[in-house]
């Protein structure tokens, strides 16, 4: 397995593949790991929302108090390639309707990620966090390369 280059392994996170988050678990507990949706840009940083759902905030809470995480992302079909990056936290805030259409609108249509965003930051129950992440380590893998 051929490992990618910087300028590929940031071309290939900058691609609307849905990231499986993983962030430290409590004391005893495995890591919590979640499908996400994100937004990168080559060289940039990571942003990435996450919505409790009306369930009590644990993720984010893990995020804040670790400040590091890793992701996965990968291509779905042969030959398989993926690239993982841990990251560290620099910045928590509250996503406004235009950062989450940034990040809806890689993976889904206009009009469901209109609605989706809507859904998700008109519920007065459901918190939403926007994460901003800084790439700290890659490890990468591209079969195609072999």
């Amino acid at each position: 397995m051929a490992k990618m280059t910087e300028q590929q392994r940031q071309e290939f996170l900058a691609g609307p593949h849905v990231g499986v988050l993983s962030v430290a678990g409590e004391l005893g507990r495995p890591p919590v790991s979640v499908p996400t949706f994100y937004a990168y840009e080559p060289g940039g940083e990571l942003t990435m929302f996450t919505g409790t759902q009306r369930r009590k905030p644990q993720r984010i809470e893990q995020i804040k108090n670790t400040g590091v995480v890793t992701m996965v992302v990968q291509r779905e079909e042969m030959p398989p390639a993926y690239v993982t990056v841990e990251a560290e936290l620099v910045e928590i805030g509250k996503p406004t309707h235009e950062q989450m259409l940034t990040i809806a609108r890689r993976y889904m249509p206009e009009e469901h990620a209109q609605g989706f965003v809507r859904g998700e930051l008109d519920d007065p129950e459901n918190t939403v966090v926007l994460f901003t992440f800084r790439p700290t380590r890659w490890l990468t893998s591209d079969t195609s390369q072999d």
